[in-house]
């Protein structure tokens, strides 16, 4: 048995993103290797609003700040305070889930000469190095301390974990990372997507929301970076076609639904469509209850991940897990995500772009030919899978 720790601060407070990596992590290793212990390290007790999806919760021992100094100094306490506490309660190994581990444990060489063989071993997972590759997205102080804590992480982890392998090359290349401190264990997305939704609550889904008939989803925060401008731009097109070719009018019922996080970026999207007249077309939806999530996939013709670059892309495996045909771009790991049965365009191809829309919404065979594909390369990614991955990499150290 081992005591595995974890830097659970996602996990409890963030929805999306790191914080659903985090759950998934955490469920997946207690329910498969339940004869562990696992402890989960977040500074604010009093704000925890999702680590209740976790369902071996009640099995998980939490720890927080201890009374005193680092009480009143939580955020310091993560970064500065935790390694003696994780000494203290004896863990094995502690996986630092969201790109960092605490900024004062040294190295792996420097640990053993200072605790010798009952130092705990540490794990981090590094989940994209977007903020170096294209800078452009963030802000300049951003940057700097992602980069400070990222490397740093790199430096002082036993091991890495990388979300892909697109992003293990990213490691070599910006920090230097020897290969073989580095695995590559993919994500999963939860099993709710795979499961068969009643008739009647995808009905309610579709009214309560006014969804078209017959639509391609985006799921995604709706920033540049994700790049939904291609989809715009690709409408157009499509919408040029349906006009110049009346008995291909079918094409003309195609919608966009687009469910995420609302940026400025927004109004950029709507003043094009405007422009080409075609506001119509696209539905935006940015605070879609996550019970209502599976709806909009089982509902939707097809699915449309247009990101120039991403650590993964979980969107795409949600879709080809739900069963529907899958359009990603090329140039970072896309397709890593939705496999060799989906397909893939320039990030600056509209043309491109929108028949492969028009193809996976109305060439049946084709998407039934996508469906079958992605469901068996979803398979990859299974709970028993990945979680077996995982404990192969904690038994390395």
């Amino acid at each position: 048995m081992m005591n595995i720790g974890f830097d659970a601060k996602r996990a409890a407070q963030n929805r999306t993103g790191l914080g659903n990596y985090s759950r998934f992590v955490i469920r997946i290793l207690s329910e498969q290797f339940a004869s562990n212990s696992y402890h989960l390290y977040t500074p604010k007790p009093h704000r925890m609003p999702y680590l209740g999806e976790i369902p071996t919760l009640k099995k998980l021992t939490l720890h927080f700040p201890p009374k005193g100094i680092w009480s009143k100094m939580r955020s310091i306490w993560r970064v500065w305070g935790m390694p003696h506490d994780i000494q203290q309660d004896g863990i094995n190994i502690f996986h630092g889930l969201s790109n960092e581990l605490p900024l004062n444990i040294g190295t792996p060489q420097q640990r053993e000469t200072k605790l010798g063989e009952n130092r705990c071993k540490y794990l981090v997972t590094i989940h994209d190095l977007i903020f170096i590759h294209t800078p452009q997205y963030y802000h300049w102080i951003d940057r700097k301390i992602y980069n400070y804590k990222f490397r740093r992480a790199c430096q002082c982890a036993d091991r890495v974990i990388a979300v892909s392998e697109y992003t293990k090359q990213e490691i070599m290349h910006y920090y230097h990372t020897p290969e073989e401190k580095i695995d590559v264990v993919y994500q999963g997305c939860d099993p709710v997507f795979a499961q068969d939704i009643e008739s009647s609550k995808q009905e309610e889904v579709k009214q309560k929301y006014q969804l078209p008939d017959q639509y391609v989803l985006y799921v995604g925060s709706i920033e540049e970076r994700k790049n939904l401008m291609l989809v715009a731009k690709a409408m157009a097109e499509i919408n040029q076609m349906a006009k110049a070719n009346e008995e291909k009018c079918n094409i003309a019922k195609i919608h966009v639904v687009a469910v995420g996080r609302r940026t400025p970026y927004v109004e950029e999207i709507q003043a094009y469509l405007k422009e080409q007249s075609i506001e119509h077309l696209f539905h935006f939806h940015h605070q879609v209850p996550y019970e209502d999530l599976p709806c909009f996939y089982k509902l939707a013709r097809s699915f449309t991940y247009p990101s120039r670059i991403e650590g993964f892309g979980i969107p795409l495996l949600e879709a080809i897990t739900s069963g529907i045909p899958t359009i990603g771009c090329t140039g970072s790991c896309l397709e890593e995500a939705g496999g060799p049965g989906g397909i893939y365009v320039n990030p600056d191809d509209a043309q491109s772009m929108a028949e492969a829309i028009v193809h996976t919404c109305t060439d049946e065979q084709l998407r039934q030919d996508m469906i079958k594909a992605g469901k068996a390369y979803a398979l990859n990614f299974t709970d028993e899978k990945l979680a077996c991955d995982l404990m192969n990499t904690y038994e390395k150290l």
